[in-house]
């Protein structure tokens, strides 16, 4: 199987019990009827970006699903925890995309986000063998990279929530769903 879709999506659950907290994540995310199989982080080449609401109608219950998923649960109160996933792709459609996870404490939704497009980048910025320091190959104007005359279109997508006291585990995620 080579995925020709892909979409991202998040969620944030609480309960009293950690596993339901995650079930309500997923529910949040709209991910809650598949079987979830985690993958790592290649994007296929031409495999084409949608959105979340085109991609949950293509689901079907009990679907094996596969998706780079990060997550983070606490039973802290007023713990900020955060998941999120970034992408890096070349504009060239015949190349391979990157995709990275990164989950963790304390850190705000832009800071976790721009981390995990920076992560993308630079890996597959060395996967290519290309020289890449995101702080001198950000673009502003364009809101891309450019690395060793390539451009890089990037993107996230970040869930953070605090811990809470009524309902002891708090669990967030981020997904990058792929589709056939």
């Amino acid at each position: 199987m080579v995925p020709k879709k892909i979409f991202f999506t998040k969620g944030v659950g609480k309960h009293k019990h950690e596993l339901h907290s995650f079930e309500l994540a997923l529910r949040s995310a709209g991910i809650e009827k598949c079987n979830i199989v985690n993958v790592s982080s290649i994007v296929p080449p031409g495999c084409k970006i949608i959105s979340k609401e085109r991609g949950i109608s293509l689901l079907k219950p009990g679907q094996i699903t596969y998706c780079v998923m990060s997550r983070s649960s606490t039973n802290e109160t007023n713990r900020l925890i955060g998941a999120s996933i970034g992408i890096a792709t070349p504009k060239e459609e015949n190349s391979y995309g990157y995709i990275s996870e990164y989950h963790g404490y304390g850190n705000i939704c832009k800071q976790m986000g721009d981390h995990t497009e920076d992560l993308a980048a630079s890996m597959l910025a060395t996967t290519l063998g290309l020289d890449f320091d995101p702080d001198k190959a950000w673009n502003e104007r364009k809101q891309e990279y450019k690395m060793s005359g390539s451009f890089i279109q990037t993107q996230n997508i970040t869930q953070t929530a605090h811990g809470n006291k009524d309902n002891p585990w708090t669990t967030v995620l981020a997904a990058a769903v792929f589709l056939e």
